[in-house]
C-alpha cells in the first residue's frame, strides 16, 4: 500500500501562486506514475497533471498548461504542483493519486487539499 498526503492549499488572490506537495510513504517503490486532480463544487473531478516517477516526462491539461508545473523529489518520495497565475475557476480541492502500473487506474489517493482563488 502506499500513502498519500496532501499538504500547501490555501486562499490566494487571482494572479498569485501556491505549491502543493504530495507525501508518498509505504510501497512507494511500486509507483510508476503520479498525477494531481482537481474537483469543484457540482463538477467532476478533472486531470490536471502527471509525472512518471522513473522517467520524469510530465503532462499537464490545457488548462493549466503555461501556469502550473508538476515535478518530483525522488529523495523524499515527494511531488509538486507549482501553480502561478492562479484564477477563481482553479478553486476546488486538488488530489494527489498514484498508480502502480501504466495498464491500471489510479490506485491510491490522498483526502485532498482546498484551493481557493478569490477575484
Amino acid at each position: 500500500q502506499v500513502q498519500l498526503v496532501e499538504s500547501g492549499g490555501g486562499l490566494v488572490q487571482a494572479g498569485g501562486s501556491l505549491r502543493l506537495s504530495c507525501a508518498a510513504s509505504g510501497r512507494t517503490f511500486s509507483i510508476y506514475r503520479m498525477g494531481w486532480f482537481r474537483q469543484a463544487p457540482g463538477k467532476e473531478r478533472q486531470f490536471v497533471a502527471h509525472i512518471t516517477w522513473s522517467s520524469g516526462s510530465t503532462l499537464h491539461a490545457d488548462s493549466v498548461k503555461g501556469r502550473f508545473t508538476i515535478s518530483r523529489d525522488n529523495a523524499k518520495d515527494t511531488v509538486y504542483l507549482q501553480m502561478n497565475s492562479l484564477k477563481p475557476e482553479d478553486t476546488a480541492v486538488y488530489f494527489c493519486a498514484g498508480k502502480s502500473s501504466p495498464l491500471n487506474g489510479y490506485d491510491y489517493w490522498g483526502q485532498g487539499t482546498q484551493v481557493t482563488v478569490s477575484s
